[in-house]
């Protein structure tokens, strides 16, 4: 493959995450280049695929994301795809050796989204480790190129975070999966209603993920544990401002923190860092 045409490939990837996640991109700059290219063309394989689940209304979403899956495949297998975002997505599989498992892990999750609305304690575990956790280990592939070992010893804290922030990202979103898209992705509420209780049961078990996430972010590589900390930051943040609002304020708006709460965690996220882990 030429060489100019991976680039357009990886930085297509690039523009597609600073466009649709302007926090993401800022805590990836805090990250080693090498490691900040691929996490990119990662993110740009997810979005899109997520974006089709999610946002393609008008389209039959069914057979759009039937159609991703296969070309990816087809490039795995060729070495080369037209979509550019699923071209870089296959240059990281193939140098980073990330198992067709999280892929495909990531793929069923996604087709699971037109299918299921409710989610008993077994099926949001499935559907988590396949949106979510699996997007922390095939970044940890990428972080422990050099200590392939640490992998296996990180894994438990990687998916421990992606869960956080995919929890997180379902009370943020809560007020559209319930009413747009029929969506439910909390058992404790499928049947008890979203009040202080089973609120308090949610954030409990969040909290939960991000106590043993921080574990593994400690022992991350230098190069690459900032960036992986300052996102660490930025959802612990958004969780507190959360479990400040009262329930149903959060179908009323989309909680987020301000630019200048972003700054502040920067500073404090690169300190700390610099200082060295006991000051994490």
């Amino acid at each position: 493959m030429d060489n100019l045409y991976k680039e357009l490939s990886l930085r297509t990837s690039e523009l597609t995450t600073s466009l649709y996640s302007t926090s993401f991109s800022a805590g990836l700059m805090c990250m080693n280049r090498e490691s900040r290219r691929a996490i990119f063309a990662i993110y740009g394989f997810l979005r899109q695929a997520d974006e089709i689940v999610d946002t393609f209304h008008e389209y039959d979403k069914k057979s759009l994301i039937s159609e991703f899956e296969a070309e990816y495949y087809r490039c795995m297998e060729r070495g080369i795809s037209l979509n550019l975002i699923i071209n870089s997505f296959a240059l990281i599989v193939k140098q980073y050796n990330i198992p067709d498992e999280l892929v495909s892990a990531f793929l069923r999750s996604m087709k699971s989204d037109l299918d299921n609305s409710n989610f008993n304690e077994s099926g949001i575990k499935e559907y988590i480790y396949g949106s979510a956790d699996v997007v922390g280990l095939m970044c940890l592939k990428v972080m422990t190129r050099d200590n392939p070992q640490n992998y296996e010893r990180l894994k438990d804290s990687a998916m421990s975070l992606s869960s956080a922030f995919q929890k997180i990202n379902f009370l943020r979103d809560i007020k559209n999966d319930t009413e747009n898209l029929s969506r439910n992705y909390f058992p404790v509420l499928n049947d008890k209603p979203f009040n202080k209780e089973t609120f308090a049961v949610i954030l409990d078990d969040i909290r939960k993920d991000f106590r043993n996430a921080l574990i593994g972010i400690k022992e991350l590589p230098k190069r690459d544990r900032t960036g992986v900390y300052l996102a660490y930051l930025y959802y612990l943040g958004l969780t507190s401002k959360i479990g400040k609002t009262p329930p149903e304020k959060l179908f009323k708006k989309r909680i987020r923190l301000s630019e200048w709460e972003k700054v502040g965690l920067f500073c404090v996220a690169n300190f700390r860092s610099y200082m060295g882990k006991k000051f994490m």
